[in-house]
């Protein structure tokens, strides 16, 4: 996990934005047990949820959480239920609608211009390339066939820790993404 820290949220800050990464669930399939908790609405059928959180200046993975029963936990309960706790005072996240009604610490929608829009959807969008990179990996791209209880789901942890360690590798070492160019906005003093 050396590779995936939060700290490296920093990585590239110049003190001009309090957003520092965005943050998406992603949804896996997986055979499950029948517990209705684990029904994901994304495949019509047992899923677990992951949280995964993405400097915005650097676009590195720094923060994966999970997994939770897809049906149980959505992503605004996953945020709150941990990562929240780890941002600091004022520090807010750049996150998709799932996220809405944590207005202390999720950017608001609101744009002024069309730049403004754009920028907050290329964020979004470079987002979805890292879940596009981890689903690559047919261990999470396709339904996992271990077994897979509301007790017992390391197993598919395990697997999903390891694509997003080599999916990070890749990233930093070999294909970054694309860049995000005048990211500043900030929503409160600092």
């Amino acid at each position: 996990m050396e590779k995936i820290r939060f700290d490296n949220r920093f990585m590239n800050w110049d003190g001009r934005t309090n957003c520092l990464v965005s943050v998406d669930g992603g949804d896996f399939q997986a055979c499950l047990s029948n517990w209705r908790g684990f029904y994901s609405h994304k495949f019509k059928s047992g899923g677990l949820r992951y949280e995964i959180a993405v400097c915005i200046q650097t676009g590195w993975i720094v923060w994966i959480n999970g997994p939770y029963p897809a049906g149980q936990w959505p992503d605004i309960t996953i945020f709150r239920h941990r990562l929240k706790t780890q941002l600091l005072e004022n520090e807010v996240v750049e996150a998709d609608r799932g996220y809405r009604g944590d207005g202390s610490t999720v950017c608001p929608d609101d744009c002024n211009t069309f730049d403004e829009w754009k920028i907050k959807f290329n964020v979004r969008a470079r987002h979805e390339t890292v879940n596009k990179r981890m689903k690559d990996f047919k261990v999470l791209e396709s339904r996992f066939r271990h077994k897979v209880s509301r007790y017992d789901m390391h197993r598919h942890e395990l697997c999903f820790t390891a694509v997003a360690i080599i999916t990070q590798l890749h990233i930093s070492s070999f294909e970054p993404l694309f860049p995000i160019k005048d990211y500043d906005f900030s929503y409160v003093s600092i």
